[in-house]
């Protein structure tokens, strides 16, 4: 029994691996935001309000 080596030097088989990862993670990325998106989180109650004294403005001229 011979054993046979699968010489593919075609274009589409060099990129066969890489593109099926490419799609694999795109596949995964769509997923998360389709899955992000349909959460509903609630909208914050709290107003926040920061009172900067004028000390720490600075005159630049």
């Amino acid at each position: 029994m011979e054993f046979q080596r699968k010489n593919n030097n075609s274009i589409i088989g060099k990129m066969r691996g890489p593109i099926v990862k490419i799609t694999f993670i795109l596949i995964i990325l769509i997923g998360f935001i389709y899955a992000l998106g349909s959460i509903d989180f609630p909208a914050p109650n709290k107003k926040i309000e920061k009172i900067i004294p004028n000390e720490n403005f600075k005159i630049v001229k």
